[in-house]
C-alpha cells in the first residue's frame, strides 16, 4: 500500500509542470478588431503586460493562480483598469494553442504564443 501511495504521489508531482508549462512563456494578443493590443508575459505565478499604445494604463505587472485549464488574474493593471479576471487555453488552429482573455461578461482578446 505504501508503494502504491508513493508511485501515486510521484505521479502527481510529475504532472504538474506540465499543467504550469502550458500557458507560461510570451503571447502576442491581438482585440476584438484583430488589431494588434500587446505582449503578456507569464511566468511562473505572475505576469506582464506590455501594451501597443504608449503611456496605456493596462501595462504592468501582477499575479495570478495556475489552473489546469488557464490562469486566474489575482491583481494588477489588466484586473484593475481592464477587468480582466482568467486567461483560458483553447484550441487554435493555426498555433495550436491560444490564451483566451475574458472578463466577466465577455471574450476581449485572443493570444497566441511568440
Amino acid at each position: 500500500m505504501r508503494r502504491f501511495a508513493l508511485c501515486l504521489a510521484l505521479t502527481v508531482l510529475s504532472a504538474a509542470p506540465a499543467f504550469a508549462q502550458a500557458y507560461q512563456g510570451n503571447w502576442s494578443c491581438r482585440d476584438a478588431t484583430t488589431n494588434r493590443a500587446g505582449i503578456l508575459t507569464i511566468y511562473g505565478q505572475v505576469y506582464g503586460w506590455a501594451s501597443r499604445v504608449a503611456n496605456d494604463p493596462n501595462s504592468g505587472t501582477g499575479t495570478l493562480t495556475p489552473y489546469q485549464d488557464g490562469v486566474g488574474f489575482n491583481d494588477g493593471n489588466l484586473r484593475a483598469n481592464a477587468a480582466i479576471q482568467a486567461g483560458r487555453l483553447v484550441d487554435d488552429a493555426n498555433f495550436g494553442t491560444a490564451l483566451q482573455l475574458e472578463t466577466a461578461d465577455s471574450i476581449v482578446m485572443l493570444c497566441n504564443p511568440r
